[in-house]
């Protein structure tokens, strides 16, 4: 983003932070920051999720900088709960350059918490319409990971160290579609999480990309 973009969005986040009060955090990603792992240049009520300035990606930043760019959409209204149990509503809207690829994204989280004691009277303002778990926030990169490497043993319903060499593979492949590996030096964590070596990583990786890309044929 540039300087301009990024000054503009800060008086946008901003705003909507005043007009919704302090239960509405709004978030600024540089998508073509050098450094992701600071991604976050603006940031309103950060006290929602517990992220500061400075901060690193979420979930959705890190699936928009893996995806192809001309198929990322602007995500609707679902939930997402932060480390400490608060119930979120969030938007995801991509910024887009003059060429109109997506160089940033204007994230919304509303804290819906105390809103879902009286849900039956305030559905129609809350509901997303979205049944699935609320996606977790991280407050940084490390707890991202450690959430992406928790997905990981989820999904392959056993824990790293019980991990046979095609679950591994598997579980490599889920936490590179994930974006994980966009962040630094997640390869090297990636490794002492499954125990495995630095070429064997490698070799897993490349083998999941292959069964990835053949699946897409």
């Amino acid at each position: 983003m540039s300087p301009a973009q990024i000054e503009f969005y800060r008086r946008l986040a901003k705003g909507l932070a005043l007009q919704f009060g302090p239960n509405c955090e709004i978030v600024i990603h540089d998508l073509e920051s050098d450094d992701l792992d600071h991604s976050i240049v603006a940031i309103e009520n950060g006290h929602v999720s517990g992220r500061h300035l400075g901060d690193g990606p979420s979930h959705v930043v890190l699936e928009a900088l893996h995806d192809a760019p001309d198929k990322l959409e602007d995500r609707p209204p679902y939930l997402t709960k932060t480390s400490d149990g608060k119930l979120l509503k969030s938007s995801t809207i991509f910024i887009r350059n003059e060429a109109g690829w997506p160089c940033g994204i204007l994230a919304i989280n509303f804290d819906i918490t105390l809103m879902t004691a009286f849900s039956g009277t305030l559905a129609s303002l809350i509901g997303t319409g979205d049944h699935n778990e609320p996606e977790p926030i991280a407050k940084n990169i490390g707890d991202l990971l450690d959430d992406l490497f928790s997905e990981c043993e989820q999904m392959i319903g056993k824990p790293a160290a019980l991990m046979t060499k095609e679950e591994r593979v598997r579980a490599i492949g889920y936490l590179d579609q994930r974006g994980a590996f966009l962040i630094s030096k997640s390869s090297q964590k990636a490794c002492d999480f499954f125990g495995i070596s630095k070429y064997s990583f490698y070799s897993y990786l490349d083998e999941a990309k292959a069964a990835s890309n053949d699946d897409q044929k």
